[in-house]
């Protein structure tokens, strides 16, 4: 499956810091992302974070006490959990096909715009103390709200009844999956783009589960 390019995702981001608007904050977010991303986070410094934001390490301190604050705050600011949360609150149309392939999409969106922090994840999770399980607020959080989905659609009668527990965390980890095979650019089937995967999956998933 294929996906823009790492470079073209993060372009705007670039844009962004070079921009006089964009906050501190946001600044050393973005330095730090692209620092941890590049080096580790263990051998990056405060002082290389704040030199590539155009600041003082002093301004660094003040902002986030440490740098696992800085990178605790770097997952609250790109994580999906706010923007899916909105989603299951006010776009859900209670059509399973339509809505799944409203959650993929906007996952998948989410997902890759923000690939540098979750290559930070996967690389630096076991690494850090605490970060792991930090990391975890937001699929437990979409698993929550799919959970829930899925009961009220068997309520419905519009879902085969069945754990709708496991029913998310089926439909998770697919997309989880394709995700993985995306995070860099040798991504292992590339002969089936992102869009054609996430289509022809829920519309597996939409048959298997329609009464």
């Amino acid at each position: 499956m294929s996906v823009s390019t790492d470079s073209q995702l993060f372009e705007m981001r670039n844009m962004m810091m070079e921009s006089k608007s964009l906050s501190t904050s946001d600044k050393l977010l973005a330095a730090a992302i692209d620092l941890f991303a590049e080096k580790g986070y263990k051998s990056v410094t405060t002082q290389e974070i704040a030199a590539a934001a155009g600041l003082s390490e002093k301004t660094l301190f003040r902002k986030f006490g440490t740098k696992q604050n800085l990178l605790e705050r770097a997952f609250d600011r790109y994580h999906y959990t706010e923007d899916m949360a909105r989603l299951f609150n006010e776009s859900i149309v209670w059509n399973l096909h339509t809505d799944l392939l409203l959650v993929s999409r906007t996952y998948h969106e989410i997902m890759n715009r923000n690939r540098k922090m979750n290559m930070i994840f996967i690389k630096e999770g076991d690494q850090l103390p605490g970060l792991k399980e930090y990391s975890r607020t937001a699929p437990e959080q979409l698993m929550r709200n799919l959970t829930d989905y899925f009961k009220a659609m068997t309520e419905r009668g519009k879902l085969i009844p069945g754990n709708p527990r496991v029913q998310a965390v089926q439909f998770m980890v697919l997309n989880y999956g394709a995700f993985l095979n995306n995070l860099d650019d040798e991504g292992n089937f590339t002969s089936v783009s992102l869009e054609e995967f996430i289509t022809a999956s829920v519309q597996t998933f939409t048959r298997a589960f329609t009464p």
